[in-house]
């Protein structure tokens, strides 16, 4: 089937489109993925599944498509931390990196992938970019080839074009029509790893419910947050809600802070890469102290790494702070 017959389904509009099954989603977003439609019928599908929303098993079936095309890493006895990173820094500095070198540092394998760059923004990227120049010894790679993925602890950029071309041609429809697709909604849920934890995030509070209910479906493992800016860390200023997605079930383990800032931390600025590097570097020598929630963030994150093999076992929730 064509991807022009199910666009007759999806582009009737917000109450006329019908939802494809998870089958037929599978279907089309394969199509999209090998690049077997022109650049007219993608444009369409971008802004007829714009309009429509996807429902939890659309999202499924793009994801059976992206996860049967991803490359084959290479397999490791380090646990595995997956971190997508495609908001980058605004406002505030970009803390993706921090968050792997840390993980890092506890003997995991980190894979960050996203951009490269991204104009009027800074990129996990550049800051991994020039940490490894200013501390080459620190375990830092950004291959152009996914297989040449690290196997022992340490952390990878790879970028979307590499991991999937097809899928950075369905992110790049964003330049050409000023709107978001279903494609920076996947980036965000797809597993290069398998077995690995994915860390994922939030940027509005219905998404929780949109996100959970994919991963219930799928049974993936994760570990979902409000995040940065759309960053896949924890914000240093104020602990978010973390939640934990295992074999299907889901599981609150970190819940939100609760009252005023007691007070904020000292951060660089958003867009300064020498700043961000060097606030970077002072945490993990010991010099600065990893921000509370971040900290948090990672303790969660070990003990789900640790909770893989056991289905049933879910950690318990955290008690929230309070300043």
């Amino acid at each position: 089937m064509s991807i022009s017959a199910y666009l007759k389904d999806i582009g009737r509009g917000k109450d006329g489109a019908r939802a494809l099954s998870r089958a037929h989603a599978a279907d089309l977003m394969g199509q999209v993925l090998d690049q077997q439609v022109s650049d007219l019928e993608l444009g369409a599908f971008c802004i007829a599944m714009r309009v429509k929303g996807e429902t939890p098993e659309e999202l499924a079936g793009f994801l059976d498509a992206i996860h049967a095309r991803l490359p084959a890493l290479p397999t490791s006895a380090a646990p595995t931390v997956v971190l997508p990173s495609y908001n980058g820094a605004r406002k505030l500095p970009v803390l993706t990196p921090l968050l792997a070198l840390s993980l890092a540092q506890r003997g995991c394998r980190v894979l960050v992938h996203g951009q490269t760059r991204d104009p009027g923004r800074l990129t996990s990227h550049e800051v991994l970019q020039a940490i490894a120049l200013h501390a080459p010894t620190l375990p830092v790679g950004t291959p152009t080839d996914p297989s040449h993925l690290r196997t022992a602890p340490g952390v990878d950029f790879v970028s979307t074009a590499a991991l999937l071309p097809g899928l950075q041609r369905l992110l790049d429809v964003r330049r050409v029509v000023g709107l978001r697709n279903s494609g920076h909604s996947l980036v965000k849920l797809m597993q290069p790893a398998a077995g690995g934890l994915l860390v994922s995030s939030y940027t509005h509070p219905e998404y929780l419910q949109s996100m959970g209910d994919l991963f219930r479906l799928t049974g993936q493992h994760a570990l979902l947050l409000r995040g940065t800016e759309g960053e896949p860390v924890a914000d240093p200023r104020r602990t978010p809600q973390m939640d934990l997605f295992h074999h299907g079930q889901s599981h609150t383990v970190q819940a939100a802070q609760t009252g005023s800032l007691a007070q904020i931390p000292d951060l660089p600025a958003g867009h300064d890469l020498d700043a961000t590097v060097q606030h970077t570097l002072a945490i993990l020598a010991g010099e600065r102290p990893l921000p509370t929630p971040v900290a948090l963030q990672v303790a969660h994150i070990c003990d789900a790494l640790a909770s893989l093999a056991t289905p049933s076992a879910l950690p318990t929730t955290t008690t929230c702070l309070e300043n």
